[in-house]
């Protein structure tokens, strides 16, 4: 079911303007354009389909926030890693923590690491 441009904009006009920046920084990225370029020409209806299409997802840590030691076991579990790799790769963000994972398993990823305290992004 496509979205209308309705759909869209309502969408939109519920995010943050952060939310809205990460966005059209996600649309240059992904499509190879700026958002000038985009403005000034029609967009593919093709372009919004591959889009939604996206199957494989990266989980970016950008933050480990408060609770370090929360979030250096929660990447231990996740990771398999020992101690002090997890530790460096919790001090090393923004760090993918999995990538090429399907959308269900990004999202279980990202809530455990936002449980434990930090912030993380699907990409």
């Amino acid at each position: 079911m496509a979205l209308s441009n309705e759909d869209i904009l309502n969408a939109i006009a519920d995010m943050s303007v952060m939310d809205v920046v990460e966005l059209v920084s996600a649309m240059e990225e992904k499509f190879g354009v700026s958002a000038a370029a985009v403005a000034a020409a029609p967009v593919a209806a093709e372009a919004g389909e591959a889009a939604a299409e996206q199957d494989e997802f990266d989980v970016v840590m950008t933050s480990f926030g408060e609770k370090k030691v929360a979030v250096i076991k929660a990447v231990r579990g996740l990771t398999g890693l020992g101690l002090k790799e997890a530790k460096d790769m919790v001090e090393s963000v923004p760090v993918s923590i999995k990538e090429g994972a399907s959308k269900a398993e990004a999202e279980d990823v990202k809530k455990q690491l936002e449980e434990a305290g930090a912030t993380a992004e699907l990409k």
